[in-house]
């Protein structure tokens, strides 16, 4: 299905009944690296599925910025009359989650973000490194982004409401002390440093994702 959002026209799936819960993925992914999980989640919750702009089959600008992003959800949200959803993001679907929950309070009412960072020097230089190069070569705004953006401050997550679990694999591509600086800086957020896991080994096409989510979700 598609909606249109700003200047975007958004695709989006959605199954099961339940509470509404929104999965965003990371940069240059879309929807699919969930499917493994939207059976077992859809037994309890309506589970929708948008791909960011300039991802999947969702249209794009010539250049993509996190805050257009998070105006993207944000309105996603309004358009289809989503009460008081979920917010499950990974990567730079964290990041943007981070953001909606900070512009728009009230709007989701929990958060849960993998792998995020506050600025491009909270990756690690096995990804920074890589990414400067691969972006010398092809140009992909997609690779801008993430070398440019974002810049969360401290102020702007002290702003967030919605209850929020922050998590990370203790291999991550993301600098633990982000991690805990994000947690510790979003008022009563949880954080869980999971042991050897990757930045995404428990989050792409991975039913441990789906474990996690509902721990959080129906305690």
């Amino acid at each position: 299905m598609f909606v249109q959002l700003n200047s975007i026209k958004m695709y989006y799936k959605r199954y099961g009944s339940g509470r509404p819960l929104i999965l965003l993925h990371g940069n240059g992914e879309d929807h699919t690296i969930f499917r493994e999980i939207i059976k077992p989640l859809s037994r309890n919750f309506t589970v929708y599925l948008p791909d960011s702009r300039g991802h999947g089959k969702s249209s794009g600008t010539g250049e993509l910025h996190y805050m257009d992003m998070a105006s993207d959800m944000a309105q996603f949200i309004r358009k289809l009359g989503i009460e008081s959803p979920a917010f499950y993001g990974f990567s730079d679907g964290g990041i943007v989650g981070l953001l909606l929950a900070s512009r728009r309070p009230g709007l989701i009412s929990h958060l849960i973000v993998s792998g995020a960072n506050l600025n491009p020097n909270g990756l690690k230089p096995e990804l920074r490194i890589p990414l400067k190069f691969s972006y010398f070569w092809n140009r992909d705004p997609k690779v801008r982004l993430m070398l440019t953006e974002p810049s969360i401050t401290r102020s702007q997550l002290k702003n967030i409401r919605a209850k929020t679990l922050v998590l990370a694999g203790s291999r991550d591509l993301v600098k633990e002390s982000q991690t805990k600086e994000i947690a510790r800086q979003i008022p009563r957020a949880r954080l869980r440093i999971l042991k050897g896991e990757s930045h995404e080994s428990y989050v792409v096409h991975n039913l441990s994702l789906a474990a996690i989510i509902e721990h959080e979700l129906l305690r």
